[in-house]
């Protein structure tokens, strides 16, 4: 049998580090070497708006394709960009030791949100980040961005030049006066220097399963049962349970991530707290929810989303972040 496993992953600069670090932490766990696969999927190459390209899924589906196809043992992703719903054949064997789960801004001259002049330009493809940006303040434009990390950076007036690994929406250079960007992605790329403020969960909640990665695999395992051991090992239980509980209530709100919906579970001594945002696209409105359940397994977990998604429903969330 083969010493090695191969891992697939996206090209971009982040699906690549992402990928690395989780390689890196099973080879070590397991003893194998590991090799990896770069996928292009349909995210990466096709322009236009994130949320009309239908969101959620557009990132993972080739590589789930290829996955399941044997080009690959496991897939490396962001949880935040899978959708709800997992298809057969295939599971989430691990899901390691969550990055920080904020939102960050990255502003021009080291400016903070409330330093940002009236009317000032940030740039996000997320109507998540922008309904909650425009409950905030009301005077912000907000431009609707593509690209991976370094192009986005790229927009801020000021940064200069960064890197770029030839991603869509690279055209434009220094039209913005800020961007908002995923802590644990900046972090991981050892780009956190030009976050000018971490946004606290009461300003704008994540997105379900943000920071936190997901490794998935054939259902049936990997073959190589040093891998599938690993990656039982590698699986961080408060992880999984926050996760569980964040996604649970977006599927319950049948939303994906182009809807406006927020959530952040947290494990507070032996309880499971669950926060959740509903907005309306243009900040008008704004519903914000929490519940708490004792802390216990995956399936209480689930309930927990459930009931709170529930709640938010009969209290008009649908009408409010327009999903109805």
């Amino acid at each position: 049998m083969s010493q090695s496993f191969r891992v697939g992953t996206r090209g971009s600069a982040l699906a690549t580090t992402q990928t690395g670090w989780a390689a890196e932490h099973l080879a070590q766990l397991s003893g194998l070497a590991a090799e990896t696969v770069l996928v292009k999927t349909e995210g990466d190459v096709v322009t236009g708006s994130l949320a009309n390209l239908g969101g959620t899924g557009v990132f993972a589906a080739a590589l789930r394709q290829h996955l399941l196809d044997g080009g690959c043992d496991l897939a490396v992703h962001s949880l935040k960009d899978l959708p709800t719903v997992q298809p057969g054949g295939l599971v989430l064997a691990a899901i390691p030791p969550r990055e920080d789960v904020r939102d960050a801004l990255c502003g021009r001259d080291g400016m903070t949100l409330d330093e940002l002049p009236e009317g000032a330009k940030i740039g996000t493809g997320s109507p998540r980040r922008a309904a909650q940006l425009r409950a905030y303040r009301q005077d912000l434009v907000i431009v609707d961005i593509r690209g991976n990390v370094p192009t986005r950076l790229g927009r801020v007036k000021g940064m200069g030049d960064t890197l770029d690994d030839g991603s869509v929406g690279r055209a434009t250079q220094g039209d913005l006066d800020a961007v908002i960007l995923a802590a644990a992605g900046m972090r991981r790329l050892g780009l956190e220097k030009h976050i000018t403020q971490y946004l606290d969960p009461s300003i704008m909640l994540p997105a379900p399963g943000q920071g936190a990665l997901a490794l998935e695999t054939r259902t049936a395992g990997t073959d190589h049962a040093e891998l599938d051991q690993a990656l039982a090992r590698f699986d961080d239980l408060h992880t999984r349970l926050q996760v569980e509980a964040e996604r649970a209530l977006l599927n319950a709100l049948e939303a994906g991530c182009a809807a406006p919906i927020g959530a952040l579970a947290r494990v507070q001594e032996n309880k499971l707290v669950l926060d959740a945002v509903a907005c309306n696209p243009d900040g008008s409105e704004v519903m914000r929810r929490s519940a708490a359940a004792p802390l216990a397994d995956v399936a209480a977990a689930q309930a927990l989303g459930r009931e709170l998604a529930n709640g938010m429903l009969a209290d008009g969330a649908a009408v409010v972040a327009g999903l109805a």
